[in-house]
């Protein structure tokens, strides 16, 4: 049985709920997307007590017992996008903007890492808080910058928002964009006339040409209806939660976290993503660079 806590609500909060769950013994593991300040207020209060997987990209070093993680991190996903970009566009100079919190401002920090290490720089960085709709100020910076391409490190609406101020301002023309956090559902929120030279780089594709994704679709679609939202990379790292957190307790054949960290680096399982396995708490996957083609994204390559 799933117990639906809402992440978008304050770290602290969302933090408490969760521990008073696990406290009365309502739930025996937590999973779900949310973002890294609710990840580091809740892994200290819950993960030593019960396995807590963590599906949503972020910026990677996470060590805490207990947590396991089936998400992209900016070195296997952020810098071979990066490299690609620069070698067939020949982008060199990067403005990253992000939201005002942990992964945008330490990823920008591995981006700037990755642009000198690929010959480029970033040249301009603009932080914006959570719920943001006025992007006067960052795109004025963007347009007096030299910068021939956007990082973009923003969350759900505020992505789509941005998106659309973009294209308005007309830097779509100049500047491509690529973003780490962007799937089907957000470019439909866009509109396609905000979608021109967007890319993005996950570890799923709703349009993979795959057996497992095809299989994924194909069951998805026979349960919700072929009208259903499209499964976006966001919505199917939750799956993914569901069923390394199963395939966790099964190969450690207790809820205990201490088996269950002795027993990590022996399981693999089978979804929509293929074959995975899990390496220091990681599940190693396949990455991908896609395009926006107006409300879906093309897979360009895997990285």
């Amino acid at each position: 049985r799933l117990v639906p806590v809402d992440g978008c609500e304050p770290s602290p909060e969302v933090a408490a709920e969760v521990e008073a769950l696990v406290s009365v013994g309502a739930v025996q593991g937590v999973t779900g997307w949310h973002i890294s300040s609710v990840r580091q207020a809740l892994a200290p209060r819950v993960a030593h007590r019960v396995p807590y997987v963590y599906t949503a990209l972020y910026e990677g070093g996470e060590r805490t017992e207990g947590v396991f993680l089936t998400s992209e991190t900016p070195d296997a996903q952020l810098w071979p996008a990066m490299r690609l970009l620069a070698g067939e566009q020949g982008v060199r100079r990067w403005f990253v903007v992000g939201n005002d919190y942990v992964w945008p401002r330490r990823t920008s920090r591995a981006a700037q890492r990755y642009a000198l290490r690929g010959g480029g720089q970033v040249v301009g960085r603009h932080f914006l808080p959570l719920d943001a709709h006025d992007f006067t100020e960052v795109l004025r910076r963007i347009e007096h910058s030299d910068a021939d391409a956007v990082l973009m490190l923003l969350v759900g609406a505020d992505a789509v928002r941005f998106n659309r101020a973009f294209a308005r301002s007309g830097l779509d023309q100049r500047c491509l964009r690529l973003s780490t956090l962007m799937d089907e559902n957000m470019l439909l929120a866009s509109g396609a006339g905000a979608t021109r030279r967007l890319y993005s780089t996950a570890g799923f594709f709703a349009g993979l040409v795959t057996p497992e994704n095809l299989d994924f679709h194909g069951e998805f679609a026979r349960r919700f209806g072929v009208e259903a939202p499209p499964l976006g990379s966001l919505g199917e790292s939750c799956y993914e939660g569901v069923m390394l957190l199963a395939a966790l307790i099964a190969q450690a054949r207790t809820l205990d976290v201490r088996a269950i960290e002795t027993a990590a680096d022996t399981v693999a399982y089978h979804g929509p993503r293929g074959r995975l396995r899990l390496r220091q708490r990681h599940v190693r996957q396949r990455i991908y660079l896609a395009e926006a083609d107006g409300l879906d994204f093309t897979v360009l390559a895997q990285l």
